[in-house]
């Protein structure tokens, strides 16, 4: 079993809905999304210092799977359900996405 992390940086679409986005990010999304098989964790983060072009706030998503490729498909999949559900917000403006494979970890 591979250990992967999904990074996805964001932002926010309009300072006034800050709130509403933070709320929708970690009440409605982020539970979606760890439905989908071999998402195990999720945390999310601000940027101290944000520079052009860059997303204000980072979600980092932990996944254990056999397949990436299948689990990413089907997140692709899932998350087009979920927009036809109304249940993507227009807040939320993503800025990048990137997969890490774990190749060491001590604890």
């Amino acid at each position: 079993m591979e250990k992967w992390i999904y990074a996805v940086s964001s932002a926010c679409q309009s300072p006034g809905r800050e709130k509403e986005f933070h709320d929708w990010y970690n009440k409605i999304h982020i539970p979606d999304i760890l439905k989908i098989p071999g998402f195990k964790h999720a945390s999310r983060y601000e940027i101290k210092d944000t520079a052009e072009g860059q997303g204000k706030y980072l979600a980092l998503y932990g996944i254990e799977t056999e397949d990436i490729n299948k689990t990413m498909a089907l997140l692709k999949d899932t998350i087009a359900k979920l927009r036809e559900q109304g249940r993507i917000s227009d807040a939320a403006t993503i800025v990048s996405r990137t997969l890490y494979r774990q190749i060491f970890e001590m604890t």
